[in-house]
């Protein structure tokens, strides 16, 4: 089973609500300031919704960590447990890297700027990798958007 495109953008919107209620937590806790954490939050709101839907349709193509099996002749594709641990690490580095260029762009002219940026992006390895892995071992039971491949001839 492959997903459909529309199932792509609500699993990526999911993420992102849940993704940019961390990154607003964790900015206000190293910048101190609710208009910055939420200024940086609102931005990472529209850049990680395009970064995310791309990353889920570039993991699709991957075999890696997957297995496909015919199942009463409905062709199944089974994620293992690692697949979803390195696609939540592939998905951070990403992820980190846009949160590190929005904070230190909002975070610009303060003395601590970079190393402000650094704590936000930093931090949040630890928190989303924990969370990314919950919210995709979540969708691989829903089965809203999936398309079935038929193997019967």
């Amino acid at each position: 089973m492959a997903d459909k495109h529309h199932r792509s953008i609500v699993k990526g919107a999911t993420w992102r609500v849940i993704g940019t209620l961390d990154t607003i937590f964790l900015s206000f806790v190293f910048t101190g300031k609710m208009g910055k954490a939420l200024t940086i939050g609102a931005i990472e709101l529209f850049t990680k919704i395009l970064l995310f839907y791309l990353h889920e349709r570039m993991w699709m193509r991957l075999a890696f960590g997957s297995e496909e099996k015919i199942i009463n002749g409905v062709l199944v594709k089974e994620e293992k447990h690692y697949r979803s641990l390195v696609k939540g690490i592939s998905w951070r580095i990403v992820g980190s890297l846009d949160t590190f260029w929005i904070a230190l762009f909002v975070n610009r002219g303060s003395v601590h700027a970079a190393q402000t940026a650094f704590y936000i992006a930093a931090t949040e390895v630890i928190t989303k990798v924990l969370l990314y892995w919950l919210h995709e071992r979540a969708w691989l039971n829903v089965k809203w958007g999936k398309e079935i491949a038929d193997t019967k001839s």
